[in-house]
Formats: structure tokens, sequence, C-alpha cells
């Protein structure tokens, strides 16, 4: 069974020993195992009186009560200020990456802008393409069943924005075969990009 916390029992544990409800009794009932019972019993002092005092003993249990109320009370509390503190941050962590990526989205920008003022100004386009680029190549596998041959590419294929821009849906295309590698090519002409 797994170790946990039976502070939140302490009343009703305290009940029981009163009631003369055996070790074994109250670890079935906690779902925990005697030994913790009996650990936990020792700690908090809980072991059963045989006077039978039962006016001097309600007295004292009231405090008691009281103060392990106020125990679990400031507990709580310090879990609530432990996970207001993560909150926060989590959220400064958040804020702080927006903010990177914001700059990085700037200087691209900047960049952008700079290669498509210089003089060669035809070949500064396709290269500013390139950079809209996903981190690293997609991978995918080339299928060739029973029912023909086929290529499945990786879902992260979708997030690329050249791929947003350029192939999305049904396009035809051409297929090359060479010793080392596999070239697709849009088929057709401008035609398809209308569509």
């Amino acid at each position: 069974m797994s170790r946990r916390s039976l502070r939140p029992q302490l009343n009703q544990i305290r009940g029981w020993v009163r009631q003369g409800r055996t070790d074994a009794w109250i670890a079935h009932q906690l779902e925990v195992t005697v030994q913790q019972i009996q650990a936990f019993k020792r700690e908090h002092g809980l072991e059963p009186d045989g006077d039978g005092a039962a006016d001097p003993g309600a007295a004292e249990e009231v405090d008691l009560r009281a103060s392990d109320d106020e125990a679990i009370a400031a507990e709580l509390e310090a879990e609530e200020v432990r996970r207001a503190e993560e909150e926060a941050k989590a959220a400064e962590e958040a804020a702080r990456k927006a903010a990177e990526a914001e700059a990085a989205e700037e200087a691209e920008a900047a960049e952008e802008a700079e290669a498509d003022a210089g003089p060669k100004r035809a070949r500064a386009r396709p290269r500013a393409r390139g950079r809209k680029r996903a981190a690293g190549p997609l991978e995918g596998t080339f299928d060739h069943g029973e029912e023909g041959y086929g290529l499945w590419l990786d879902p992260a294929v979708e997030d690329d924005p050249v791929y947003a821009e350029h192939w999305a849906g049904h396009r035809p295309v051409e297929v090359t075969i060479e010793e080392d590698q596999i070239v697709i090519r849009r088929a057709g002409g401008d035609e398809d990009d209308d569509g």
C-alpha cells in the first residue's frame, strides 16, 4: 500500500481509539497498513487510556481538536501560497518566452526587409521564403505495399508554413527517381495555385 498522510484523519482516528477499535479495523477503514496506524498513534499520543476518565479527556479533546484544526489550516495555507508562487513563476516564464519569440520574429522581419532592399532583389525573395521552414527536416516513409506505392509524411508537415502556403490540399506531382533520392515536384503550372 502506498504511504499517505493520516493527519487529516487525526480526529476520526482519535474517536475510533476511544471507542476501542482495533488497529487492524482502523487500518482497513483508511486503506493503510497496521504499522502506519500504530506509528501514527505513537506520534500523536493516541494510545487508549485505561482509567476511563471521560470528563477531563473531553475538555482536553476540544483543545486538541482546535490546535489540530489550526495546524491543518496552516498546512493548507502554506500549500496554497506555494501553488500561487509556482503559477506566478510559470506565468513569468511564459511571458519571457513570448517576448523572446516576438523579438526573434521582429529580427527575422528586419533581415527580410534588409534582404529585399539590396541590389539583388530577385535572389533575396527565395532565400527569405527558405527562412520560414520548420526547425529541421521532417521524416517520412516510402511505402511499397500491396495496393501500390505511397509516401507517408510526418504529421508535423502540416505546421510547416511553406507546406501550408504551397502544397496543402491535393496537388498533381512529378516524381523523379534517382539512385540516392526521390524528387517530388509540383506538376502542371500555375493553374493549380488558383484553385
